[in-house]
């Protein structure tokens, strides 16, 4: 295949071929090339991907029912699609991704392979997966395509960990299931992939961490942590980047957070400390697209317009809110202590952040100096 570059346009020119068996479920273990589009033709995998124009004439070249499927919005295998399936197994989950992101239904014989060969996905590379998931991620409604992958059984095989809440009951106001709160949570985030991931994963801990109350009402005491926790192994198993990974956990840990008028100054500061200002477009928008799951619509006030503008007043006063912000480094405190280098440098940096967060009037060398004389005489000396 050659690509071709023209203008503002790429074209990418092969010749054309058939191929011959596929013993890995993904390549054709040899292709014969040919002479011959409509030999070409048979060897696409759906109806509305197999049409063709002459380049000169403009002749329309469709062997298969492509338009009508295109008029009729299907998704349709070319030819048996229990064959089309067992030669690249990724056609299944295209299948699902083609539908979400077009809005097009797949056809009762081309859905019921899928069904049947399902098992087969996991001789697909973890990457290819990725990217066609990503595909889903990136279309208007993404819980069209999940709900494909779990109606065709696929997601049991890329994703178990999600069905694990299909049937749970939440409490309060839900008015879904964990797993229908999570993909509809994915709905309602904006179209960012990062974020709608977070969205969906939000909550996977759940099942793990539920629980009764003396009422008999569900709890989920921690599910925040347990559902970063089961995320990570998801988001490894799919291989995305450290970076998309981490950021991606960082927002599920932090997506309980509570605001109310009650807190104070120091709280304010200390969970934008946490949560880090870099992210707080994301974090809010991960709670107006878990209110979207839980009440089918977004919350008109939730407080984090308040949070906001508070934030926005503790960046105006230049507030310390990290150990880079601070009036001293690890270097001044390892000369006024005369300490080596090591993990209790570390410790009294974040007891000085702490007494910081609480009292930025603090942020001074000197005082900060005899807040670490202090903190070590009390807490590390004797170690």
């Amino acid at each position: 295949t050659v690509t071709v570059l023209y203008r503002n346009w790429t074209f990418e020119v092969t010749t054309f071929r058939s191929d011959g068996t596929y013993s890995d479920a993904r390549h054709p273990d040899e292709v014969t090339y040919s002479d011959s589009i409509h030999e070409d033709l048979k060897r696409r995998d759906f109806t509305v991907n197999a049409l063709a124009v002459h380049c000169l004439t403009g002749e329309l070249i469709d062997d298969h029912g492509g338009l009508d499927d295109l008029a009729q919005r299907t998704i349709r295998s070319v030819g048996d699609p229990r064959e089309r399936f067992s030669e690249d197994s990724l056609r299944m989950l295209r299948s699902c991704r083609f539908a979400c992101q077009l809005g097009f239904t797949i056809e009762e014989k081309t859905f019921q392979a899928v069904q049947d060969a399902a098992a087969q996905i996991t001789r697909v590379s973890a990457e290819r997966i990725r990217d066609e998931l990503n595909g889903i991620m990136s279309s208007e409604v993404p819980s069209i395509g999940l709900e494909y992958l779990r109606t065709a059984s696929l997601m049991e095989h890329i994703m178990p960990e999600l069905l694990e809440g299909y049937g749970v009951a939440q409490k309060g106001n839900h008015i879904h299931d964990v797993y229908r709160h999570s993909i509809y949570s994915c709905d309602g985030a904006p179209p960012d992939i990062l974020l709608r991931w977070a969205a969906l994963l939000h909550d996977i801990g759940k099942p793990c961490s539920l629980d009764e109350d003396e009422l008999s009402i569900p709890t989920f005491h921690r599910h925040e942590q347990i559902s970063a926790e089961k995320a990570e192994k998801i988001l490894r198993r799919l291989r995305f980047s450290n970076s998309d990974t981490s950021y991606i956990l960082h927002l599920i840990r932090l997506h309980m957070f509570s605001y109310t008028p009650q807190w104070s100054d120091a709280a304010v500061r200390r969970f934008l400390s946490q949560a880090g200002y870099e992210v707080l477009d994301d974090l809010f928008a991960l709670r107006r697209a878990d209110q979207y799951g839980t009440f089918g619509r977004y919350l008109k006030k939730d407080g984090t317009d308040e949070l906001r503008n508070r934030i926005e007043r503790i960046r105006l006063d230049q507030d310390a809110l990290g150990l880079k912000d601070l009036a001293v480094n690890g270097a001044d405190v390892m000369e006024e202590l005369s300490l080596p280098p090591g993990k209790e440098i570390g410790t009294i940096l974040n007891a000085l952040l702490e007494a910081v967060l609480d009292d930025p009037s603090l942020n001074t060398r000197d005082t900060l100096l005899s807040i670490a004389r202090n903190y070590y005489s009390t807490y590390l000396a004797d170690r």
